[in-house]
């Protein structure tokens, strides 16, 4: 049998429906979502995500509110970059 996510990701679920801007939309934020982030305590690339805007850092312990998919929002990127 033949692999059907290599290019598809983890859309590849969705066979061929919905369209494929929205199946690319859903595999970069879940690829975005799903991978580990660094702490903004101790600066370890340990971060996961619990649930809908709530991450966890499996080093130091700390949990914290954030993004729904990630832990910094563009609105939060744009501010370092500004200073």
């Amino acid at each position: 049998m033949a692999k059907r996510t290599v290019k598809a990701g983890s859309s590849g679920r969705f066979g061929a429906r919905y369209g494929v801007i929205v199946r690319n939309r859903i595999k970069n934020i879940e690829a975005q979502q799903k991978k580990k982030h660094e702490c903004p305590v101790c600066h370890h690339a340990s971060v996961k995500r619990e649930s809908s805007g709530i991450w966890y850092c499996a080093h130091c312990g700390t949990k914290f509110a954030a993004g729904a998919y990630s832990p910094k929002t563009k609105r939060e990127i744009s501010q370092v970059s500004e200073q």
